[in-house]
């Protein structure tokens, strides 16, 4: 991830390590009339796999100022917020726990690859900025096992079990299409699902008690105002996270022009920088 003259959007602390264990529920789809006698089409959720790109794209943007998700499997340094190294494609941070889970699942499925023998020092500097038992070779390391489709492959399962699919439970359990499950993900990528007042669930908490989702009666677009007026309020309790243009010129943006679905073309900004996907 690229954090150059940038705020650092990296992971809530020790929450991260906690996800969601939500029902999903999936609305159906609304009837057209009786005498066209078919179902109408089911808007695509963000788990559909175009949307699913569109979604990592846009995460990248704001996490690594580029839309080459793809490219930073082999990401690592430590940008100096408290959280120790921070990695690979969605920020896995060694003081907060899911890189922990990340290189025990790589060890599960392939004993003694490279990051192995640090298992042990990632076990004792989990909830610390150390390095200890890190250094000197652990980012070297980090980058050759990234050139593993093995490492890849648990880097993606890593950030659906704990980010990805959660969110998009939640999403359509609330009612959501596309874009609120999206907004529900970035905000447990930055904040985690903790117990903490800016973690992913006291932030739908608060939206709540400003407006209810589809699936309680209210109005898709209402709720997600109020979702993303909480996300910023909890982005602004934490320095490293207070430009909040990742809301602000990005999901407020597809939001306004009625983009529930988040279909392209999407144009967007993030700290200033354009970014589209045609």
């Amino acid at each position: 991830m690229v954090h150059i003259s940038r705020p650092s959007d990296t992971p809530a602390p020790a929450s991260r390590r906690l996800f969601l264990a939500l029902a999903g529920a999936v609305a159906a789809a609304p009837l057209l009339g009786a005498a066209q006698a078919t179902a109408a089409p089911a808007a695509k959720g963000l788990d559909d796999p175009a949307k699913k790109e569109i979604a990592m794209k846009l995460v990248s943007s704001a996490e690594n100022s580029s839309l080459d998700w793809k490219a930073q499997y082999k990401y690592i340094e430590d940008i100096g917020d408290g959280r120790g190294y921070t990695a690979g494609i969605i920020g896995f941070c060694s003081g907060t726990g899911d890189m922990l889970d990340l290189v025990e699942l790589y060890a599960d499925r392939k004993p003694g690859n490279v990051l192995a023998k640090y298992l042990p020092a990632l076990r004792s500097v989990d909830g610390t900025d150390s390095h200890a038992g890190l250094d000197p070779d652990f980012p070297k390391d980090w980058r050759r096992a990234a050139q593993d489709t093995a490492f890849q492959q648990a880097q993606n399962d890593e950030r659906d079990r704990v980010y990805f699919d959660p969110a998009v439970r939640q999403g359509r359990t609330d009612g959501l299409r596309a874009l609120g499950q999206f907004a529900y993900y970035d905000a447990i990528v930055m904040h985690g699902d903790g117990g903490d007042p800016t973690s992913f669930r006291n932030i739908r908490r608060r939206a709540l008690a400003k407006a209810k989702p589809p699936a309680q009666g209210g109005d898709e677009t209402a709720y997600l105002k109020a979702f993303l007026d909480a996300r910023v309020w909890a982005m602004k309790q934490e320095e490293a996270h207070s430009d909040t243009s990742r809301v602000d010129t990005a999901q407020r943006v597809f939001l306004r022009k009625g983009n529930l679905d988040l279909e392209p073309p999407l144009d967007w900004k993030v700290y200033g920088d354009s970014y589209h996907i045609g």
